[in-house]
This record gives structure tokens, sequence and C-alpha cells, in this order.
């Protein structure tokens, strides 16, 4: 589970809810939930799960 999604600079770094850090990209964090995060980059919006596998992705 996604506990916090935090952008610095040109990367988003996610976390569980003990703090751990799941995964890091770069992008535009647009927001988040318990389960995904979605990341804006280069005009498209990408969904991305707790591992930062992509679900989905659209043009924005």
């Amino acid at each position: 589970m996604i506990g916090s999604a935090i952008q610095k600079g040109d990367w988003i770094y996610v976390y569980d809810e003990k703090g751990s850090q799941l995964c890091s990209m770069t992008g535009q964090l647009q927001g988040y939930t318990g389960t995904s995060f979605s990341v804006k980059k280069n005009g498209w919006i990408y969904v991305y799960d707790e591992r930062g596998s992509q679900l989905s992705s659209h043009s924005c």
C-alpha cells in the first residue's frame, strides 16, 4: 500500500505506510491513492502501481 508520494525536483518518491521507499521515477506527480499514483510526462498521464509498474496511460 502507498502511504505517500512526494515530488522532490524532477523525481517522485513513493513510500509505504511505514515510510519505506517503494519506488522512484521522474515526472510530475499528479496524485496518488493507496494502490496507485499518476505521473505527467511529455503530455501524457501515466498511472503506476506501488512497485512502479505501469497500469495505464492517456494523453492530456
